[in-house]
């Protein structure tokens, strides 16, 4: 891990672990219904401040707590086209298999690339510093993977004009 990216993750883990304090909160519109209401934002009194984590403008996490439920939007590095086109991808492969994921949303919030939901049901089945952990793991492996996809475009890439070259030699 970068000596960068230390300092970032721990601040992530921080911020996220106090937002975890959810509790049952059942809605003061509909009678016995319990939505998350940082979803459904029908009370404003139970949405609490959102906080940005920000390495730097191209890299930043939102985590949006209310009483019930958090919602973490990240924003994955893109540093040129390539990048761009390989997150898009990537994060649109895994949003289409989101059931697979329990926490993880099927469309991110404007800005960002990809975006889970805890709810206090997610924090009553799993132990909270293991939902943590899974996100800022998650947070270090994309940026490894996005990597290595675009080595491996670029080893491919170079393999094709190779032969494509080898034609006129």
């Amino acid at each position: 891990m970068s000596a960068t990216l230390r300092p970032y993750l721990t601040a992530v883990r921080t911020s996220l672990r106090a937002a975890l304090c959810l509790e049952n909160f059942a809605s003061q519109v509909v009678e016995r219904h319990n939505k998350p209401e940082i979803e459904a934002g029908s009370t404003k009194e139970v949405l609490l401040n959102p906080i940005v984590v920000s390495r730097n403008e191209g890299e930043r996490v939102l985590i949006e707590p209310s009483i019930n439920s958090v919602r973490v939007s990240i924003k994955i590095k893109q540093a040129n086209e390539i990048e761009k086109i390989l997150v898009h991808k990537f994060t649109r492969f895994l949003m289409m298999r989101a059931e697979n994921f329990v926490i993880l949303r099927r469309k991110a919030i404007d800005g960002y690339d990809i975006s889970f939901l805890i709810t206090n049901f997610h924090t009553e089945q799993m132990y909270k510093h293991k939902l943590v952990d899974f996100i800022i793991q998650f947070m270090e492996e994309v940026d490894k993977e996005i990597s290595e996809m675009q080595l491996s475009l670029n080893a491919r890439a170079r393999v094709v004009a190779e032969s494509y070259l080898s034609q006129w030699s």
